[in-house]
């Protein structure tokens, strides 16, 4: 990685050498459980984070008050622990904030512009409450829809995870107020989540578990980024030298703060020389030991005093931020944007004309518990304390005024049965469990709460007007889903759901979310269901960078949903797709232009996706792969010309071999879709290589590889006209006559010409042959 060893400004280096060790460590430790240390020797003052990812989180008594929280076990817990149906208990303890809608659901907004506008409302409420440092996005991929967490997560694909979340992090930050990029890296699911050992090859996390952290970091330069807690191909993430300095600050070119999950160092001194900053929240053990280490040399003064710049540069941009005036704005304002963003984010799955309610539609039976309690937000860390919570039936109740009647019961007996007969619509509230799964604990099942698939069932076997709504963390079966006329997803979606969903059932809002990750059909479809959740402490990522759409495409599975998949009120057609040019290499730029017209009658935005379908040769890919997106507003009839950029890397795969992204030569095409299986428009492209279609020589590879090569065969035989005193056409053929050894390429010649190779030949020609290689990649 690059050495950095002053910072750019004079006054934070002279306070770091005036520093004794001991200060140094205090710096560099949390001060309780939301807070750093105040020196006041130095001028240092202390600053304030908090979760979350999509409301904050405020502790009264653990920041406002005197004890210092984070050295109570019990206090740390009582935040993880934390239940979502519980949030009415800490009224008095939490600050209330707004609770916008979950990760799981404003990912299927595919809307930056949404995600900037949610982190400037985000921003405004901590520096409202005072708080310097949000400990958020969370944006590890939702590789199996089981994970406790993936209600936070964005994404299966690292391009929409990066773009969206790079969003939320500039609307932050915008605001004076930090963020923590998280957790890094590939805490995908709470199984053993302290000491789980992610095993995942290296393709793997550079094209799919560690792309969108590289999106997000380009894009918006977060001021922290929040290692995780599982180990990572053998070394726990919070001191993994590989990841945070290699990848993340030499490869990325990083300087801001890697700040530690809560307790998720295991040794504090490896921790620090790994990368490993700031180091959360307070432990006295752990404070000891790195004072122990900085005092008998075994962790460089060096390496402490560059954490401590990085450290006074974050207070410096958080007092700053500070400094500025406070935003104003009302609780009702908030949950009204709140309200909108719900309504942007929701999927309509499926339509058979029954959605939007209409005129006629004169008795309308609710059904379900959940349209008067509605389930909101998951369970955890990230856990809201709402300002106020909208009722599902009141909001529907409102929006459709006395032009309908409404009838509620909570549940499907027999009355409702009758009820839903005579029904001109039935709607059908419905959620998953939700008592257990959240942080630390995931999903057993992809089945609604108990009783309510058959609850639908039995309403859809009387009437064929039934709307299922569904309130869900990830993806979930539906059994029923044949018999029903309409599913709208809703996600967890803020204390603004109920509104939110009203606003789409009557029209009022036409839906344009589309899903952001595949609804599998069952379980047992979802590509890491063998290996999920591991054993014996490690879990395997068999599926590679098949995760997701590529698995489902790669397996010729049919999905429930596809990934992109959702509909609209209104209609779209996709036309006239050009490219500025007809071939793009490693470091050119290609623009792609096509239309998107209205062609109904309703206003209403369009998520239009962009996939590259490139054949793999030595490396091989998925049969697609999201590259780009855009989201058009359109009114009836209006047509708009949508251009996207790409860059060669972005079409790139990584190259293990050679440790680097590359381009191979290869006939692709742009494929511009309204979802991962409902392809609208294609071109040819051609990726110009930026690397040779041969591998690297090695002692042991086999002629068959060797053979292709005309660079090795070049050097092979002209060693061998040396050697052996024969032609080069002689020396070709005995090449030729290796053709079918499965030997390496030297053992195989030294059995046909009857001779013995020295290592040092061998070496020397192996060394000259990639070094040509090199050459000649280096000139494409």
């Amino acid at each position: 990685m690059p050495e950095k060893t002053a910072s750019a400004d004079p006054k934070i280096d002279a306070i770091v050498q005036s520093m004794s060790n001991a200060e140094k460590v205090d710096l560099l430790s949390g001060f309780g459980m939301w807070k750093t240390a105040a020196i006041p020797a130095h001028g240092i003052e202390p600053i304030v984070m908090t979760d979350g990812t999509y409301g904050v989180r405020y502790s009264i008594p653990q920041i406002d008050g005197d004890e210092r929280g984070g050295m109570d076990i019990d206090a740390f817990l009582s935040v993880v622990n934390q239940r979502a149906s519980d949030v009415a208990v800490a009224w008095g303890e939490m600050k209330p904030a707004t609770c916008f809608p979950n990760g799981s659901a404003m990912g299927n907004s595919w809307d930056e512009g949404l995600m900037y506008r949610l982190g400037e409302l985000l921003g405004e409420e901590c520096r409202t409450m005072g708080v310097h440092l949000l400990l958020g996005p969370g944006i590890n991929i939702r590789r199996t829809p089981l994970a406790g967490r993936s209600y936070e997560y964005y994404s299966e694909d690292p391009v929409v995870t990066g773009k969206l979340s790079a969003a939320v992090i500039d609307g932050i930050q915008s605001q004076g107020v930090g963020t923590s990029l998280k957790h890094f890296a590939c805490n995908n699911s709470e199984v053993e989540r302290t000491t789980m050992d992610s095993i995942v090859e290296e393709r793997a996390l550079r094209e799919i578990y560690l792309k969108g952290f590289e999106i997000a970091i380009k894009q918006s330069n977060p001021w922290t980024i929040m290692s995780s807690y599982n180990r990572l191909n053998g070394v726990q993430a919070s001191e993994d030298p590989w990841l945070l300095n290699d990848v993340l600050r030499g490869d990325w070119g990083y300087e801001g703060v890697v700040v530690s999950d809560w307790h998720g160092i295991k040794d504090r001194p490896t921790s620090l020389i790994s990368g490993g900053d700031l180091d959360m929240p307070e432990s006295p053990r752990r404070k000891a030991d790195l004072l122990a280490a900085l005092n008998a040399g075994t962790v460089s003064p060096d390496v402490a005093d560059l954490s401590c710049r990085r450290m006074l540069e974050l207070i410096e941009l958080c007092n700053k931020g500070a400094a500025r005036p406070l935003p104003a704005y009302t609780a009702d304002e908030h949950h009204a944007e709140a309200r909108a963003m719900a309504a942007a984010s929701m999927v309509l799955a499926k339509n058979d004309g029954l959605l939007p309610i209409r005129a006629e539609m004169k008795t309308i039976l609710v059904v379900g518990r959940d349209a008067g309690t509605p389930v909101i937000q998951g369970s955890g860390c990230a856990t809201t304390t709402p300002t106020m919570v909208d009722q599902p039936l009141a909001e529907l109740e409102k929006v459709l005024g006395t032009a309908h009647s409404l009838i509620f019961r909570p549940e499907a007996d027999a009355e409702t049965l009758e009820l839903a007969v005579k029904a001109d619509l039935v709607l059908v509230y419905t959620s998953t469990e939700g008592a257990y799964d959240g942080e630390g604990s995931d999903r057993t099942t992809l089945a609604l709460g108990p009783g309510q698939d058959a609850m639908i069932a039995a309403l859809a076997a009387v009437s064929s007007k039934v709307a299922v709504i569904i309130a869900c963390p990830d993806a979930v079966e539906m059994p029923w889903l044949d018999t029903v006329g309409a599913v709208l997803i809703t996600f967890y979606s803020g204390q603004a759901m109920g509104g939110g969903v009203a606003d789409l059932l009557t029209g009022a809002v036409n839906p344009s979310g589309k899903l952001s990750v595949t609804f599998p059909q069952r379980l047992t479809d979802v590509p890491g269901f063998l290996h999920y959740p591991g054993e014996n402490g490690r879990h395997i990522y068999s599926e590679g960078i098949h995760v997701g759409y590529r698995s489902y495409d790669l397996r010729e599975i049919e999905p429930l949903f596809p990934f992109g998949h959702g509909l609209s009120y209104t209609t779209f057609a996709y036309s006239d797709l050009t490219l500025s040019s007809v071939q793009i290499g490693l470091r050119d730029e290609l623009t792609v232009s096509f239309t998107v017209t209205n062609t109904g009658d309703r206003a209403g935005a369009e998520v239009a996706q962009l996939y590259l379908r490139a054949p793999g040769k030595r490396l091989k890919r998925s049969p697609q792969e999201l590259k780009s997106f855009a989201k058009p507003f359109l009114l009836p009839g209006e047509s708009k010309r949508v251009e996207i950029l790409l860059k060669g890397r972005d079409l790139s795969v990584w190259d293990p071999a050679l440790g680097r992204w590359v381009l191979e030569g290869v006939a692709a095409h742009v494929v511009v879709g309204a979802s991962s299986r409902d392809p609208r428009l294609s071109a040819e492209v051609k990726l110009k290589p930026s690397v040779l279609p041969f591998r690297r020589l090695a002692y042991d590879t086999q002629p068959a590889y060797v053979l292709p090569n005309a660079i090795a065969c070049e050097r092979i035989c002209a060693y061998l006209v040396k050697r052996c005193g024969i032609t080069a056409e002689d020396a070709m053929r005995m090449l030729n006559h290796c053709s079918n050894s499965f030997y390496g390429i030297f053992t195989s010649l030294e059995r046909r010409l009857r001779l013995s190779i020295p290592e040092t030949d061998v070496a020397g020609l192996i060394a000259e042959i990639n070094a040509a290689m090199d050459a000649a990649e280096a000139e494409l």
